[in-house]
């Protein structure tokens, strides 16, 4: 007579293999929770505002400890302190992942123009900084497509910054495709302490400090809590016109000349 496996063993046999298995992951779950809160997190770039700097479907690395860390800094921003710990103020001209002011569930990135007691104003679509108009030098025409695909023509231009902290002038590009509109005829703005301003690369095209109102849209200074991190370097870019599933596409639609390429 044969005896019948014993198919309550199997089954605790079973559970325990499926304990194991769970247990043996939280170490890299906490290492990947620390990697992303404390050093790296990558970030897709989904508009087309910091065009030229930064394309639709480029993904960048942000370093988390550039400026301390705030609630912000980690998964699901738990509220368990205020203000920023190990912090200290950004600096013109960095590009800056931070929590957007209407929202702070959703991401933005923009560059850091102005910091605490600067006068931002932009006159005749030309930007000026604490009185200063910001010198800019021609490199001719441009177009990139938008998220939308639209194409942006215009003219690109070399913009310096002033330093700030210690640090010399930043070089950056930037995209212009008018002279007219609000946006490039503005108020004086002075930054109020524990802010920062911001503005997009595509100076006409993007969402930023300019836009002070109540609109849900509208950004307005940045508390400097908010930030997540600065954005160090491309490690991905592809221009997606095809539908992921067609893979034949991939090759050709990789922007190859991108791929780990500094961000200034």
């Amino acid at each position: 007579m044969t005896s019948s496996p014993d198919t309550s063993t199997q089954k605790k046999t079973g559970n325990d293999g499926i304990v194991a298995s769970v247990v043996g992951l939280i170490p890299w779950l906490i290492v990947v929770v620390c990697i992303r809160s404390l050093l790296f997190e990558p970030f897709n770039i989904p508009s087309g505002s910091m065009i030229p700097t930064l394309q639709v479907g480029d993904y960048v690395i942000v370093a988390k400890y550039s400026y301390g860390y705030s609630r912000y800094s980690f998964p699901f921003s738990p509220n368990v302190f205020s203000g920023r710990v190990f912090g200290g103020l950004p600096h013109r001209g960095d590009v800056a992942v931070f929590r957007f002011t209407k929202d702070d569930s959703v991401d933005y990135i923009k560059r850091i123009v102005g910091l605490p007691g600067d006068h931002v104003q932009v006159r005749g679509g030309e930007l000026y900084l604490n009185g200063t108009l910001v010198p800019r030098q021609s490199l001719g025409s441009y177009g990139a497509r938008d998220e939308r695909g639209v194409m942006l023509t215009g003219e690109r231009f070399r913009e310096e910054l002033p330093g700030s902290a210690g640090r010399g002038p930043v070089r950056h590009e930037i995209l212009k495709l008018t002279d007219e509109g609000m946006q490039n005829d503005t108020p004086d703005y002075v930054v109020p302490e524990g802010h920062f301003f911001a503005m997009g690369d595509d100076r006409d095209d993007s969402a930023d400090s300019r836009f002070q109102g109540d609109d849900p849209e509208d950004l307005g200074y940045v508390p400097i809590q908010n930030l997540v991190g600065k954005a160090e370097f491309i490690f991905f870019s592809i221009e997606s016109r095809h539908p992921v599933w067609q893979l034949w596409y991939w090759p050709v639609e990789i922007r190859w000349s991108r791929l780990l390429s500094g961000v200034r």
